[in-house]
């Protein structure tokens, strides 16, 4: 049934933009362009109601079928899940650019140059209609057999009912701009910009996997009961960043973070320093007992910093001339532009300084308690991450763009429970390892609130970061074996709605 939805649905697309270019017209003073039946946007006194929809059809070698809870594939073999046997998947398929959503921002102004600004959002299941809840997955494959798991992937989205972003606070473009509330960190912030495929879930290990966005830890990708303050002068900014943590948060003690950066003519320059006090890392589900609804995890504290850059090149306008008259001036179009990105992240997790005995994490979920859970000794010497991305966009005037991406991380050989990495190579997930992924992706803007795209990209994981999967050392259920990487290759084709 699903299938057959979604074949209507890009049927019905497909004749909405035959519909559209039957309906171009040649103004006497514009170039051509598609007639867009949508408002540019729905706002009211400063508030604007806005949503996202993504959806389409994808393939898989490796992976997983999808879930109830997570009805969309595991893009990346870079999860805790380590849950890829070697099957192929093809499948409708969600949010392969971006998590599908829907929220309200506020710009309104109060006089004096001061405005109230906010935002208020969550993310969907567009395949469901259910709320984006990570951590229900692992509770619908607790315990469960290597062959019977489907799709599941930690996630600080469980269920809340604003499982995005919830603050609100001032404005002044001289005093600059303070916010409280659920907000993303500065890292997600900042890599969202720097990421070539824009946190893309299908086709960037940045957007699947919230390691980066959390600083070490997915859960704490955004930060509860924060206060958030950004300074604007000229081309330079700068922010400072608190949080309290909390029960029912992705991380049980404060955290404080900064960002500092600025931009001069096509370059930009980013900064990011983070320091979070037990943070919650959800392990495989595989490692629960069947139907338990507690959730075992690691706790850690995380340090991490990093430097982002891009460049772009604007090939200039050029003059739309064959719709006009000697007599009339014609316009100048906007010209192709082509942006080079890179960025690298140094992440530390540590045992945490205070300890975490019980508690609620993201979405009310409690976690599981026993003599070693929750696990405060998982990072008994810690547990370096070294994340590098590079990659270009060509964005065309005509709305069509190409980007290409690599991304590779590195892990050293910690000691984890007090027991070392002895046997080396993907013995156990302590063990040194490496991630590599490409990716190339093919977007068009077909109007300014629908896009479609196709995209591919290969990843693989080797060592200790294969370690655990089905066919390498410390799989469970009898899978084990002597592999020491998987990789999985995704194509995905779809269509993104935005209002």
């Amino acid at each position: 049934m699903k299938k057959k939805t979604l074949v209507l649905a890009l049927g019905l697309a497909s004749l909405v933009a035959t519909a559209h270019a039957a309906d171009m017209d040649l103004l006497p003073q514009k170039p051509l362009q598609y007639l867009d039946p949508l408002p540019d946007s729905l706002t009211w006194h400063g508030i604007t109601f806005y949503a996202t929809l993504d959806v389409g059809y994808a393939y898989q070698t490796n992976g997983r079928p999808t879930g109830a809870v997570v009805s969309t594939l595991e893009y990346s073999p870079f999860t805790t899940t380590r849950n890829f046997t070697g099957q192929s998947i093809s499948t409708i398929a969600a949010n392969g650019l971006q998590q599908s959503n829907i929220g309200i921002k506020i710009d309104t102004p109060i006089g004096r140059d001061w405005n109230i600004v906010g935002r208020l959002e969550t993310g969907f299941d567009p395949l469901t209609g259910q709320l984006s809840d990570g951590c229900s997955s692992f509770v619908q494959n607790a315990g469960v057999s290597y062959a019977a798991q489907t799709s599941n992937a930690d996630s600080g989205r469980c269920g809340q009912a604003l499982n995005g972003v919830a603050f609100g606070g001032i404005s002044n473009p001289l005093f600059g701009t303070l916010t409280v509330g659920r907000q993303q960190s500065f890292q997600l912030d900042e890599i969202a910009i720097y990421d070539p495929m824009n946190l893309s879930y299908a086709f960037s290990l940045l957007g699947y996997s919230g390691t980066d966005g959390g600083s070490g830890s997915t859960e704490a990708a955004r930060w509860d009961n924060s206060a958030k303050y950004v300074y604007q002068y000229g081309p330079v900014h700068a922010g400072v960043m608190y949080s309290d943590g909390g029960q029912n948060t992705g991380m049980f003690g404060n955290a404080y973070g900064f960002n500092a950066g600025g931009n001069y003519k096509g370059f930009s320059l980013d900064g990011v320093y983070t320091k979070e006090h037990g943070a919650v890392n959800l392990q495989s589900a595989v490692n629960d007992t069947v139907g338990s609804t507690a959730l075992a995890a690691n706790i850690s504290d995380n340090t991490a910093w990093s430097i982002m850059a891009k460049y772009t090149f604007d090939f200039g306008g050029h003059t739309v001339s064959p719709m006009y008259t000697k007599a009339a001036k014609a316009p100048e179009a906007p010209g192709d532009k082509l942006t080079l990105f890179a960025g690298y992240t140094h992440i530390d997790q540590a045992n945490p300084n205070t300890p975490i005995l019980s508690g609620t994490t993201a979405g009310s979920y409690v976690l599981a308690v026993s003599g070693t859970l929750p696990d405060n000794n998982a990072f008994t010497t810690d547990k370096i991450l070294q994340i590098y991305w590079a990659g270009a966009k060509y964005e065309m005037a005509s709305g069509l763009s190409f980007t290409g991406a690599y991304y590779h991380v590195n892990q050293n050989s910690y000691v984890a429970d007090s027991a070392a990495c002895v046997a080396g190579g993907a013995s156990k997930t302590d063990c040194a390892g490496a991630y590599d992924q490409v990716a190339f992706l093919v977007d068009y803007i077909v109007t300014k609130h629908l896009d479609v795209y196709t995209g591919v990209t290969w990843a693989q994981v080797t060592n200790g970061l294969a370690s655990g999967f089905p066919g390498t050392p410390g799989a469970k259920f009898g899978t084990a074996g002597t592999g020491t990487s998987i990789d999985t290759a995704t194509w995905m084709t779809g269509f993104r709605l935005k209002i």
